[in-house]
């Protein structure tokens, strides 16, 4: 299967979204969307914001994540999610992390985000390898997510010498990418993955990302390769927007004798220089309330309290990066 023409894309994608949201063409589904934001209550940003790389867009600290321990990914949890989805919008976050894997992630979010979505930055991901499979994930996370654009489109869990093959090898996925920012479906174009730093940082070498979504928590750096040795260097050097997951590798950092709460955990990740904000997901609306205060009362550590805390995770390094086996 070949792309459908420019013209003939968008006409389609606008359809998608006029059936997804019950609006008969796209031109009334901005009309309602530029009422709403109207009528909305205004949201109050409260947490320090960071510059995304080269993207010139400033993003809050924190992310809200939309897998995981969370009812976004959660199916027949509809009520919790939409609760916790409403409470991230009154409490400041405005960067919504989710993928078209992720349960009914991105119908969740889609239920909610509309009304605000020029206030957003709302991020997906796709798994397919090559570019007509991209496209299908593109044009259904579209739908699912009740908007005709995307802030934030990334090739997801990269993780070996083959997927870097596969994508941008002939009718890869990176065709379905370049050709979506082309056409101003999607903004910017990322690369995720937990697995190997080497292979992410491949990718940037083959191709100018404007994010990465890696693994940085307190534990990395035990790890024979680690991402933040490794990897954040070259980011760096590319300016790529880093975007931080796995900060409290599911709250078994928090075991006993290891960290001693989210505070450390978020103040580490973010104070590794290259990191611009993080991803985490919540289980309950009390839990997020909680992050958001952490990230708003957040300051750079000193070397001496990274050093510390680093000491802290030698003995458990293993047990906390037991993702790194994912693929």
């Amino acid at each position: 299967m070949s792309f459908i023409p420019k013209r003939t894309r968008r006409t389609f994608l606008a359809a998608s979204m006029a059936v997804a949201s019950g609006i008969v063409g796209s031109a009334a589904f901005k009309h309602q969307r530029t009422s709403a934001l109207k009528t909305q209550q205004p949201v109050t940003f409260t947490m320090p914001e960071r510059l995304l790389g080269n993207t010139g867009v400033r993003v809050p600290i924190l992310g809200l994540g939309g897998a995981g321990q969370t009812p976004l990914s959660w199916d027949n949890a509809q009520p919790e999610a939409v609760a916790m989805i409403e409470k991230a919008l009154e409490l400041g976050i405005r960067y919504f992390d989710t993928a078209a894997s992720y349960g009914p992630s991105e119908d969740y979010l889609g239920q909610v985000l509309p009304p605000h979505r020029q206030q957003i930055f709302l991020a997906t991901k796709t798994a397919a390898r090559d570019r007509d499979g991209a496209w299908r994930e593109l044009e259904s996370s579209l739908k699912r997510l009740r908007t005709d654009y995307l802030d934030l489109w990334q090739l997801h869990h990269v993780s070996f010498d083959s997927d870097i093959e596969t994508i941008f090898g002939r009718d890869g996925a990176i065709a379905a990418l370049e050709q979506a920012k082309q056409q101003k479906i999607v903004r910017f174009g990322g690369i995720t993955g937990h697995r190997e730093p080497e292979i992410i940082t491949e990718g940037l070498r083959r191709y100018p990302f404007d994010t990465a979504l890696v693994p940085i928590n307190a534990a990395d750096k035990h790890h024979p390769r680690p991402f933040i040795t490794s990897f954040l260097p070259v980011a760096r050097e590319k300016q790529v927007g880093v975007i931080a997951m796995k900060v409290p590798a599911y709250g078994r950092l928090f075991r006993p004798g290891v960290l001693d709460g989210m505070h450390q955990a978020l103040s580490y990740t973010l104070s590794q220089s290259g990191v611009h904000c993080c991803v985490i997901a919540a289980e309950t609306v009390a839990q997020l309330e909680s992050n958001v205060k952490v990230a708003q009362a957040f300051q750079p550590l000193s070397e001496s309290e990274i050093a510390e805390i680093e000491q802290r995770t030698i003995a458990t390094w293993q047990q906390q990066n037991f993702f790194r086996a994912w693929s």
